[in-house]
């Protein structure tokens, strides 16, 4: 696998730098007990997440990944789901190992750093800044920022916009189908984690340009003697 050497990259939050499922299925669980229905668990939580907290609400709701609840149903649990993780967005919440080499790594050799997730912004940028990372990254684009969110290209778009780089000098970071579609329709390149959330698929069967099992393999991987030059 090899790269271009990118002048920007963008780095996806859960499943890529934070394994955010603890407190993810903390809220759900606690969420369906005050709905009086079965919990999940971490395990099946884990399967879900990836796409936003209302989706993950909805395939609680149902116990399975593709669906809708009834509607009367979600628009009582979602409530309480919201005011349950904004007291838990980081309270079991871990930076996966290497991220913090990683990101060093990036802002030493002075790349052009941002943060693209599908997450609130009013869950995002307390987890960033609870976890110690905020500052690495000069956008922070969540999933309410634009009008629409990954898989679409949009929001990277806006972050290449924001730093004055072309998409073909651009690089994501991510760990789901989602972010490999995102990077894909914009003309970025696509890195992705193995660890992340991808539900329950291999997210090599994607076929992004290349992958990490943890961050600070980026070193390795932008190392000029590992990549093509950009044209």
């Amino acid at each position: 696998m090899s790269l271009k050497n990118p002048e920007m990259v963008l780095i996806d939050v859960d499943g890529t730098l934070v394994d955010s499922v603890p407190d993810l299925a903390y809220c759900v669980d606690r969420m369906m007990e005050q709905l009086g229905m079965p919990v999940h668990g971490e395990t099946k939580v884990r399967d879900w997440v990836g796409n936003g907290v209302e989706r993950l609400c909805r395939r609680a709701l149902i116990g399975q990944l593709n669906g809708e609840p009834d509607e009367a149903l979600f628009e009582k649990a979602y409530p309480i789901f919201l005011e349950l993780y904004k007291e838990n967005t980081s309270q079991r919440s871990q930076l996966y190992p290497g991220v913090k080499e990683g990101l060093d790594f990036l802002k030493k050799s002075g790349y052009k750093i941002g943060s693209v997730t599908n997450k609130a912004e009013q869950f995002t940028i307390p987890l960033l800044k609870d976890l110690g990372v905020f500052d690495y990254f000069e956008i922070v684009i969540s999933g309410d920022t634009l009008e629409r969110k990954k898989p679409d290209p949009m929001p990277l778009l806006h972050a290449a916009k924001h730093f004055g780089v072309k998409p073909e000098n651009a690089l994501m970071i991510g760990d789901s189908v989602s972010d490999v579609k995102a990077a894909r329709s914009a003309g970025f390149q696509i890195a992705c984690m193995t660890y992340g959330y991808n539900h329950g698929e291999d997210i090599s069967l994607a076929e992004p340009d290349a992958l990490m099992d943890s961050m600070s393999e980026l070193e390795y991987l932008l190392n000029p003697q590992n990549i093509e030059t950009a044209v």
